[in-house]
This record gives C-alpha cells, structure tokens and sequence, in this order.
C-alpha cells in the first residue's frame, strides 16, 4: 500500500470510527427511551438490560452505517479541500479519483461485510430481541397497571382511571372483566368505584380489595334451552376481595424462545423458501376460492336433468317472459340474493387476500434490503467523497448539516416506498432499491463534478436564455462603459465626503456611473435620508423618490409571494405523503394550509406584478414590463422568476438613477 493510499485510509477510518461509535451510542439512547415503558417496573438485573440492547443493536445498523459513511466521506474530503491538500495531490499529478481508489476498496469491501451481517447478524438480534420483548412483557404484570387503558394481571383484565398512593396501590373507577374458567370469552363484570393492591414482594399472591361496586355474570348455561333465556346475575357489594396468583407468571423463563417465523428473523435462503411457500399458497386460495365461488351459483347444474325443446311461442329477447308475475318475482330475488352473498362473501375475503399479499411483500422487501444495504453504503460514499471535496469544508458543521439532510431524504424515500409496496400499490423489489437508485445518479453527478474541478451547481445554461428574455445584462459584459471598475466592496470603508463625490462623478474615480447608486445605499445604509443627502449639496430629482418607493413595495411583495409559494409547495408534497401513507387528517389539514397559502400567493403575486408596471410605466420604460408569459411562468416556476425579477428591477432603479443623481 502506497503512503498517500494509507495516510487517506488511516484519517478516514479514524473519523469512521469515531462518528459510528457517537451515533451508535445516540441511537441506543433513544432504543431505551423507545423501550422504557417495557422495561421500567419490571425488577430487571443489569444483564437482562445489557442483553436487550445487545440483542437490539444489530437492527441499528441499517441506519447508523450508511449514516456514518456519509457524514465521515464528507468530513474527511472537505477537510483534505479545505486544507489544500487536494490541491497538493492535484500538483503532483494525482487526480480525486486516484485519491478515492484506495478507500474505495475499504468500502466495496465494507459492503460486502454488511452483506453477510445483514444475511445472518441482523436476523439473530431480531430473533432473540423479539423473545426476550415477548418474555419480559409477561413479567410481574402487577407492578405496571396503566391508568385509562385494560392490563391483563393473572386471570383478570383491569381498567383504573386513577392510581394514587405512594406506591399507586389506591385505584379509583375500577373495571374488571375476568376470565372464564372454561373455554373462551370475559362473562364476568365487575364496577367498583375504589380498590385497593396488597402484596408482597416475597408473595406470589397478589390481593385486590374492591368497596362499593356490582358484579355482573352472564355466563351462558351448558343446556341450549335456558341459554336461549339469557340469564344475568347481578349483585352489589360494600366489599370484595380478589386473590390473584401470580407463581406461574412470575416464573418466567426470559431466555425462552418459541417464536421464529417473523420475515425479520429469516436469513435469504428461509426468505427464498418462505416466500416461494407464501406466493404458491396464495395461488392455492385463490383457486379455492375461485372454486367456491363458481359452485355457490351453481352454473354446473343448470343443464343437469333439463332436456331443451323449442317453444314456438316465444320470441322475445327477455327470458323472463315466458314466466308468470310470481315466477318472476321468485327468479329474481333467488338471483339478487344470490348475487348479495357473494358479494358479501368476495368483500370478505378481499381483505384476507390483501393481509396475505401484504405478508408476502414484507417478505420479498425483506429480502432486498439484505442486497441493497451493502449497496447503499458504496453508493453513499460515493456521494459524500466529491460532495465534501466541493463544499471544502471539514469538522462537524457544514458537513453535518448535509450529510443529515441527504440522509434524511435517503431514509424517508426508502420508507415511504417500503410501506406502500406493503399494501401493493408499488413494487416491493423496486420500492427495497428505491431510495438507493435515487441515489445513484447523484453520486455519478457529484463524482463526474468533483473530478472536473467543477463547482457543486451551474445553472449558466438554464439562467442566461432567461436573462436575455428579460433583457438582464451581465456586468462585467456591459459594452458601454467598457475600462471603468465595478468593484465596488471599497464603498463601506469610505468617509462620507469621498462617498458624497462619487454620486457626483464616479468616473472621476475611476468607477462605472451604476456606482451613483451603490454609494447612495451605503449612505442609506448608514441612516442618511434622502433630504440629508440632499443637503449635502447632491441634487436628487423627487422623480428617483417615486421610483424607489415603487420598486421597495415591489419588493415587499415578491417576497411575501416566494413565502406563501413555499408554504403552498410544502403542505402539498406533504399532502401526497400523508395520503399515500393512509393518515387522512394529516392528509387533509396539509392541503388546507396549501390551498390557504397558494390563494394568498396568487394576491401577492397580481399586487407584485402591478407594482413592477406602475415602476416601468414612471420611468417611461413600459417594454421593459413582465409580460403575459412570464406572469404564466411564475405562477408555476415562481422561485426563478422572483430571483430574476427582482434582479432587473434593482437593475434598472439604477440605471435610472444614474440620470437623476448629480
């Protein structure tokens, strides 16, 4: 290995290290705030925790890898630009893309490990965090009775609306429900309106005091003729005591493990297998069901035992016809409520298929996201090396401000495809490659980019078409006052005086006559007025008043116009997020607030563009005025029109200003 291969790998895995560790211990914290509700009040040792969150960890990587990968290509090629060292590689002849082949080995084969950590790590920290959630749920049920919701303790389902008492033994407005003792169903209803716990630790009986409530039983009876009574037994109580064991659920084994058939817990051979065994299941109710279908309408009979014989009598096209009124009253109510049961039947299974094929795709996506994450985690690297190269900044802030939000965008795109490939409205194959195929081309970009030297944008070929349509001309091409300097950053360092005489005669000094105008804002800028300067012996004709007030109110309004298009465009992607994710309420209250905001932007955006005509029309320049297309184009592109407007018009203030200013 070549020292400058080493000395990029060491730096990159120093920082690769250190961020995975940070991140690591960050997700971890939020996993127990996540969890905490499970494993509070539960007497839990330290290793049964450990073991959780060791068995846990695994499922984080997914996330914290390609996050880490990121944030660290960012960091460690920013701060190679940022302290020239590219620039000292590029001297000696040795381009970024000789600079990324060592570490790009690193990362294909850091890939590959994800692979096989994915295919077998993953599902065994599934498989044993699964069971032992499922395990410590069962343990000591007493201690963890939730206020508004039913707890299941020993053979009773309990309701408090409130707990009191230091330990929160006083439970008010107690509902039961308990258990038969035989068979399935809760026939047995008790309201009291106080209860108390006792218990020990050492005890494995757990006694609930209850005062002043009822008891309700309709168990049914074991004869079919006194069910058919339906019976209740109802009495009240001043006090009433009930005894729960708890040996058997406190004698709870956490290392049992009896659940194996969750898609997560399935390397790609299972999932192969499962999903081979699910999609020919499928096939196998369908037909089924296909089947049933055909013989509840008995089609196959309609010809047993009937011998055909021409009626010369009829010759309608309505077989209906040849029957009586009551006949064909029969017939048809046979036929409609024949017709309503299968239909009712069909709607039935309808979500039984969907639940079926919705089981399916999360096995198919589980599949896929084993291939793609090592895959992910290449093509993130390729988007976080040339992307800190051409940012040129390293450490933890620019470069943690991206790599959060490409992630970010990486992450929520691979989740919304994922959830609606799992109801069948997208591809689950593609939607497990979704979000790193988004970012594929933009790795090729950035890549192609930072290897040219190139800047991160250029929007040259799409600004100067727009530029000459609107009549904007470049400084530095301004062919008319060609020798004279438009450098004008010297103007804040100027005394007054200096400033003064620059309004007067720029030329004398060397600068362009659009320099009149930068000097009067700098003078404005410093809390002169207009009439001040005016004192001053600067002669300013009220007519560049006028115009100024114009196009600030112009101004005012584009901006308060780019707002509102904004919060118009937001809610509404939002819109189609929430609505393809099924949450309607946030669906509709994001495209109220868009359609709010689109009505106020299409107010301000008429005021704005009458302002900008009122301006071109007192400066006698009316061809200069946006035109019917642009209005069109901004009321669907107003982001470009807002930044190319707004630059013509200070433009043409100014050249307007050059002959009111002496």
């Amino acid at each position: 290995m070549k020292i400058l291969d080493r000395y990029i790998l060491t730096t990159y895995l120093k920082t690769f290290f250190s961020v995975f560790i940070i991140l690591m211990l960050i997700f971890i914290l939020q996993t127990i705030w996540l969890f905490i509700k499970e494993l509070a009040g539960k007497d839990l040792d330290v290793i049964i925790i450990f073991k959780f969150l060791m068995y846990y960890a695994p499922k984080l990587i997914p996330l914290v890898l390609p996050l880490t990968i990121l944030l660290s290509s960012i960091m460690v090629f920013g701060s190679f630009a940022e302290n020239y060292e590219f620039a000292a590689m590029k001297s000696t002849g040795i381009s970024l893309q000789r600079a990324m082949a060592g570490l790009s080995v690193f990362i294909v084969l850091l890939g590959v490990v994800t692979f096989f950590f994915a295919n077998n790590v993953i599902p065994w920290g599934e498989y044993n965090s699964y069971n032992l959630r499922k395990n410590i749920a069962k343990l000591k049920p007493a201690m963890a009775i939730a206020e508004g919701q039913f707890n299941e303790v020993g053979t009773i389902n309990i309701k408090v609306a409130k707990k009191t008492g230091d330990k929160g033994q006083y439970l008010h407005d107690v509902v039961i429900h308990k258990k038969a003792e035989t068979g399935s169903g809760n026939y047995t209803t008790i309201i009291a309106k106080e209860g108390e716990l006792i218990g020990q630790e050492t005890s494995d009986v757990l006694k609930l005091i209850l005062k002043d409530g009822n008891y309700y039983d309709d168990t049914p009876p074991k004869k079919a003729k006194e069910r058919r009574r339906r019976p209740l037994t109802k009495s009240s109580f001043k006090t009433y005591t009930i005894n729960t064991d708890l040996s058997q659920l406190n004698d709870i084994d956490l290392e049992e493990k009896n659940v194996t058939d969750k898609y997560n817990m399935l390397d790609i051979s299972d999932l192969t297998y499962t999903i081979d065994s699910l999609k020919q299941q499928e096939i196998e109710d369908y037909e089924a069901f296909s089947k049933n279908v055909y013989n509840r309408f008995g089609v196959k009979n309609l010809n047993g035992g009937i011998k055909p014989k021409k009626d010369s009598i009829f010759t309608g096209s309505n077989v209906l016809d040849i029957f009586s009124t009551y006949e064909k009253l029969q017939i048809v109510e046979m036929a409609y409520n024949s017709t309503s049961s299968t239909k009712q039947i069909i709607y039935t299974n309808e979500k039984s298929f969907k639940a079926k094929s919705s089981w399916v795709n999360k096995h198919v996506i589980a599949l896929h996201e084993k291939l793609s994450l090592g895959f992910a985690c290449v093509i993130l690297f390729f988007v976080g090396a040339p992307l800190g190269a051409l940012i040129r900044k390293g450490g933890l802030g620019l470069p943690m401000v991206v790599a959060i939000l490409l992630f970010l965008t990486y992450h929520f795109i691979g989740i919304f495809a994922k959830n609606s490939a799992k109801d069948g409205s997208f591809n689950p194959i593609l939607a497990s490659w979704f979000s790193t195929l988004i970012m594929l081309p933009l790795s090729v970009f950035l890549t192609r980019r930072a290897t040219a030297d190139k800047g991160l944008f250029e929007f040259d070929h799409i600004i100067e078409p727009i530029k000459k349509l609107l009549s904007i001309k470049n400084k530095n091409t301004d062919s008319d006052n060609d020798g004279y300097s438009w450098d004008f950053a010297d103007f804040n360092r100027y005394k007054e005086d200096k400033l003064l005489e620059i309004i007067k005669d720029p030329t004398s000094y060397n600068y362009h006559p659009l320099g009149k105008i930068e000097a009067l804002q700098t003078l404005e800028r410093r809390n002169l007025s207009l009439d001040a300067i005016r004192s001053k012996g600067v002669n300013i004709d009220p007519a560049f008043d006028i115009s100024k007030r114009l196009v600030s109110k112009f101004t005012l309004f584009s901006k308060l116009a780019f707002v509102f298009y904004c919060t118009g465009v937001i809610p509404l992607i939002l819109f189609f997020v929430f609505n393809n994710n099924k949450l309607p309420q946030l669906a509709s209250t994001t495209l109220l607030i868009s359609v709010i905001s689109f009505v106020l932007f299409l107010i301000t955006y008429i005021i704005q563009h009458l302002k900008i005509s009122t301006f071109y029309k007192h400066i006698n320049q009316r061809q200069k005025s946006p035109n019917v297309f642009m209005f069109i184009l901004g009321l669907f592109l107003y982001p470009i029109v807002y930044v190319l407007t707004k630059q013509k018009a200070k433009e043409d203030l100014s050249r307007y200003a050059v002959q009111l200013l002496n």
